[in-house]
């Protein structure tokens, strides 16, 4: 493709532009390399390196000098993602855009779902990855850079994937990955505290997340939103103002009206009202919260034009998410079982909920084992530690993705909030130890890394898995309980 066509320029040298990278390390011959300002270094000082590896024209901000056709933005990473969306130019003709704090891979899994029961074909793009029928491709972000995120939508359009939940995340929408999708509509979860560390505050983190509505959902597009969730008002407020098509679920919702909710062993049991038309279901899933994302969910599809009859009653058929309120191994006793689930839980708010989830279906005691990430919001570790003390009967403090940090110093933080905890420094040892704790009627829950298989310390990427651990830990238990 011409540097002109991907452009929407005129240049007396017009080369054609074999690929797009913004990483002067990948680029090759006939290559467009964007010189994208970043936190640890700028772009345009690798402009010759990339001229020595073949590059065929440069993307830059004003005042940046090459010998190659250069393509001028004051916001070149914007430019580089509508350019990436012309290079790549299939999509799925139904895009469902997602974002907020806590719910966004359950909800886009869920939607995945509920199209794929209706006989679309349907595929989801987020933190499990990109897949949907024929197409499996793992990514390194929930919202990964526009070059391959462009790719991966045309990828997905040409394997038939016609329906897409895609999460969009807040680095995603503050370094404007995802301008050039062809969003249908957004939704909205809830907004608490994470990613203190890049956004710097809650006004920033959360002005990101508004991008979606604000700028990148076309004016014939759709708002769904999660009407019990925090930050609510502030997005239908944008949404009224383009006068944009709103659909509204959950407890406070108008649309899909959640009008009760009771635990059950196997799941929740739960009423809708929609339409003037009563519900009742069971939902094959743990804790309260999973309702409010099963009901976005819904309100999605249904947004996308499917029929409220059609689609609720597809509820009571959803699969669970892996790594999100998963159960993941029983232990048996003589009077009773108790429960293992991981959860990716790893805010505040998110240990808060998914504790307050858990909490009606155990009978006795529910035991938490929680960490935190290093290199990343450090204000958030005591709250986390605060919240696992207010809604667990013993909670275990343990080593999450310390990256960098020293691991002992997250812990203290973390044990400010929760100074009566148990601290064990080893994932396996804690999750050994928790385990060891269940008696009949007990729930353990493992926060923090729900579907990861891999645990970063330094620089270095161990195996690791919370479900598996989970799983050895429980079976170790059986045996000595004879059974």
């Amino acid at each position: 493709m011409k540097l002109s066509v991907l452009a929407g320029e005129t240049f007396s040298n017009d080369p054609e532009i074999a690929g797009l990278t913004a990483d002067s390390r990948a680029v090759r011959r006939g290559f467009l390399f964007a010189a994208l300002p970043g936190v640890i270094a700028d772009g345009a000082k690798f402009i010759p390196q990339a001229e020595e590896n073949g590059a065929a024209a440069i993307l830059a901000r004003p005042g940046v000098h090459s010998h190659l056709p250069i393509v001028i933005d004051p916001e070149p990473r914007r430019r580089l993602s509508h350019v990436a969306a012309k290079f790549f130019p299939r999509q799925p003709k139904m895009i469902a855009g997602i974002t907020g704090t806590n719910g966004k891979t359950s909800t886009a899994s869920f939607v995945a779902e509920l199209w794929a029961m209706l006989g679309k074909s349907s595929g989801s793009l987020g933190t499990l990855g990109a897949k949907g029928k024929n197409y499996c491709r793992k990514l390194a972000h929930t919202t990964p850079d526009p070059v391959t995120l462009h790719s991966v939508l045309d990828e997905m359009a040409g394997a038939g994937i016609s329906h897409l939940a895609m999460e969009v995340s807040s680095h995603g929408l503050a370094q404007d990955r995802a301008d050039g999708v062809q969003f249908s509509i957004a939704a909205f979860t809830n907004i608490t505290q994470d990613h203190l560390d890049y956004h710097r505050n809650a006004e920033n983190y959360f002005r990101a997340k508004q991008r979606l509505f604000q700028a990148l959902l076309p004016d014939d597009g759709v708002v769904v939103v999660n009407a019990d969730g925090d930050g609510v008002a502030a997005i239908i407020e944008i949404a009224k103002a383009r006068d944009l098509r709103i659909l509204t679920t959950g407890a406070a919702g108008d649309d899909l009206k959640l009008v009760g909710a009771s635990a059950q062993p196997s799941g929740l049991d739960i009423n809708i009202m929609a339409r003037g038309v009563s519900y009742n279901l069971r939902l094959p899933l743990i804790g309260g919260f999973q309702a409010e994302n099963a009901l976005l969910a819904a309100g999605i599809v249904i947004a996308s034009g499917e029929p409220v009859k059609k689609v609720l009653p597809l509820l009571e058929k959803l699969s669970g998410v892996p790594g999100r309120m998963q159960r993941v191994a029983e232990i048996i006793f003589d009077d009773g079982a108790a429960g293992v689930y991981v959860d990716y839980a790893h805010t505040p708010d998110a240990v808060e909920t998914a504790l307050l989830g858990v909490r009606p279906h155990a009978k006795g005691r529910v035991i938490a084992i929680i960490g935190a990430g290093g290199d990343r919001d450090k204000t958030k570790r005591p709250l986390m530690g605060k919240a696992a003390a207010a809604h667990a009967d013993a909670v275990i403090v343990t080593d999450d993705n310390p990256r960098t940090e020293d691991p002992a110093q997250i812990r203290q933080k973390i044990l400010k909030g929760c100074p009566g905890a148990t601290e064990i420094g080893d994932r396996g040892q804690a999750i050994a130890a928790g385990v060891a704790q269940l008696g009949a009627g007990d729930v353990l829950l493992i926060a923090g890394k729900g579907h990861e298989t891999g645990q970063q310390v330094g620089m270095e990427v161990l195996p690791f898995s919370d479900e598996e651990a989970a799983i050895a830990a429980a079976q170790n238990r059986m045996k000595e309980l004879g059974r």
